[in-house]
């Protein structure tokens, strides 16, 4: 019985077993690289109107999986700076009610009470937010932050619902700049087991006898 002593085959058989080795650990990279974070950077946007400019600038979003995989939720990381410039004087503190002088008030304003700068995301379930624009219906749910704008705020949302969730706001009391900036505001998607889109809005809303009320918003993007 003869016995195989060739070194060059041994060094064959040690090489093609370290090669199924790297190939099997480049799968598992591959695998997880489809399961990575995705950061989505987001362009500049400004708009104007009469009394007041407004803007939204170093904009971006980080999408990440749900940890517990079952493809109905996910979480984005968004980041931010809002700013308007105001170059008329609010008055009044009526809010809705405060209409043009002598006249009932019909201005439908959503600040309830003062001038306001907020922003925020809207956030769409199998539903295309790129043509929300303008005034949005009653299918849009707010839901808000409270205390500051580094809380992780959970979005239940079904398919076909759209939501409309406040970031930050501030009270606009004088002419002049007003900014919000937010980073890495946590955003939990839930119960969504399609599609996800999402847009950023900035609004300016000045009550008083001259109501004035402005809305930038951001490009879409997908949420997985």
């Amino acid at each position: 019985m003869s016995e195989n002593r060739n070194p060059g085959l041994r060094r064959g058989a040690k090489i093609a077993g370290l090669g199924a080795v790297a190939a099997v650990a480049m799968g598992l990279l591959s695998t997880g690289a489809a399961n990575a974070d995705v950061f989505v950077p987001l362009p500049d946007g400004q708009k104007s109107g009469p009394g007041y400019s407004v803007g939204h600038v170093a904009s971006s979003a980080i999408v990440s999986p749900s940890l517990a995989m079952n493809g109905a939720g996910r979480t984005v990381w968004v980041s931010g700076k809002a700013w308007a410039d105001v170059t008329v004087t609010p008055e009044g503190e009526e809010g809705p009610n405060n209409g043009p002088a002598g006249e009932n008030g019909t201005n439908n304003s959503s600040t309830h009470g003062t001038s306001q700068l907020n922003t925020g995301y809207i956030v769409g379930c199998q539903v295309d937010v790129s043509g929300l624009t303008g005034v949005l219906g009653g299918d849009i749910e707010p839901l808000g932050l409270t205390g500051n704008a580094t809380a992780l705020l959970s979005i239940p949302i079904a398919a076909g619902e759209v939501k409309w969730v406040d970031i930050q706001s501030k009270d606009i009391t004088k002419p002049g700049r007003y900014a919000l900036d937010y980073q890495d505001v946590q955003l939990e998607i839930q119960g969504c087991g399609g599609y996800a889109q999402a847009r950023s809005y900035t609004n300016v809303e000045i009550i008083g006898d001259h109501y004035i009320k402005g809305t930038l918003y951001g490009q879409p993007f997908s949420i997985g």
